[in-house]
């Protein structure tokens, strides 16, 4: 009976503390619960937003933030740039030297600098070549040996497949003037004489060509390495600034001529090819007929270079010109009864082989 009764006793005294307890528990964690909202709704104002606006802050911050990896667009690039530079040099020094000749000096340089543009549909391909050498002898004195300027932009627009609409302009000069020697041989007191003269055939802008040709050009493979450009509609200018009118009459001008004007057909293949890894062929051929006088009478202009590097710095190669123009006289051997020289048509060559110092600049490659 006495633990029953010690057990109701225990029993009753837990009830009551708990009924005791409970109310001031809630009161206490009611006023936490009020204080820290109230903390939170000043943080709230000393932030500036309003009570829902920092509800929602106080959800969100309660979830991870994700991280995203931010790689930066890289803007497409549409010009492609780029220069190469030849530089050749020769001495030769003789002094009582048996077998004959003449110690000279001689330099080669050579630029080829290309800025294209791609983008969509459109194409514009830009490529300036400039060249100038020269022969220092110590007996003939200076000789100029190669001198040239070119120019060339084509704009195309495609078509359909491999077909471009286009149209081609190309310039060509040289820097300075160019003079033909002849030789001659007098006997004054018993001693043998050489006299040497010369005569001007050339100068900038005397000749140069200019031409625009609206046509297709027709670009298979990746387009880079061979193209054909038809136009047959094509205009050329033949200036001879020099107000020699035998100058003039060299190129076909009359003597009143500074401009003249041909009307024609052309053709233009453009070829640049890595034939091995340090083997490269280039070449432009271009074919003229002109409307106006006579169609069947085809103008040429074929440039080609063969060049194969030796190393980083040094290449060695052949670059030959060739040029046929019914306008163009060339003088002979031969003499009139008046005793000028006779002036015909020729093919015209040139020839250069070197070893040369190259650098590139930009996106050219060898």
């Amino acid at each position: 009976m006495m633990r029953k009764r010690a057990f109701r006793f225990l029993l009753v005294s837990l009830v009551l503390f708990l009924t005791a307890a409970l109310p001031l528990y809630s009161q206490v964690k009611n006023t936490s619960e009020n204080s820290s909202a109230q903390e939170e709704l000043e943080q709230a104002k000393l932030s500036n937003l309003n009570s829902a606006q920092e509800l929602c802050r106080i959800i969100g911050s309660q979830f991870a933030v994700p991280t995203i990896n931010y790689e930066p667009v890289v803007p497409p690039k549409f010009w492609t740039t780029g220069m190469l530079t030849e530089l050749g040099f020769s001495q030769i020094s003789l002094t009582n030297w048996a077998a004959g000749g003449s110690g000279s000096v001689s330099l080669n340089s050579f630029v080829n600098a290309h800025a294209n543009y791609a983008k969509g549909s459109m194409f514009w391909d830009n490529r300036v070549q400039m060249a100038y050498g020269f022969i220092q002898s110590f007996e003939d004195g200076y000789r100029k040996s190669n001198d040239k300027i070119i120019l060339d932009s084509k704009w195309g627009y495609k078509a359909i497949n491999k077909f471009y609409f286009s149209a081609n302009f190309n310039f060509r000069s040289q820097f300075s003037p160019g003079f033909e020697y002849s030789k001659s041989q007098i006997i004054e007191d018993g001693h043998k004489e050489t006299i040497i003269t010369s005569k001007k055939v050339s100068k900038f802008l005397a000749p140069a060509y200019m031409s625009l040709g609206l046509g297709i050009d027709y670009k298979p493979g990746n387009g880079k390495e061979f193209s054909v450009n038809i136009a047959p509609l094509t205009g050329n200018l033949v200036i001879v600034a020099d107000r020699d009118s035998v100058l003039r009459a060299k190129y076909g001008n009359a003597k009143h001529e500074a401009v003249r004007w041909e009307l024609g057909a052309q053709i233009k293949a453009s070829l640049n090819k890595n034939i091995l890894k340090t083997l490269k062929a280039t070449s432009s051929l271009t074919l003229f007929s002109d409307y106006l006088n006579n169609p069947a009478n085809i103008q040429i202009n074929w440039d080609m270079q063969l060049t194969y590097k030796l190393n980083k710095f040094l290449t060695t190669g052949i670059r030959t010109h060739l040029i046929y123009d019914d306008n163009v006289l060339i003088a002979t051997d031969r003499v009139n009864k008046e005793g000028e020289t006779i002036m015909t048509k020729k093919v015209q060559f040139q020839e250069v082989f070197s070893v040369s110092f190259t650098y590139t600049f930009g996106m050219f490659k060898k």
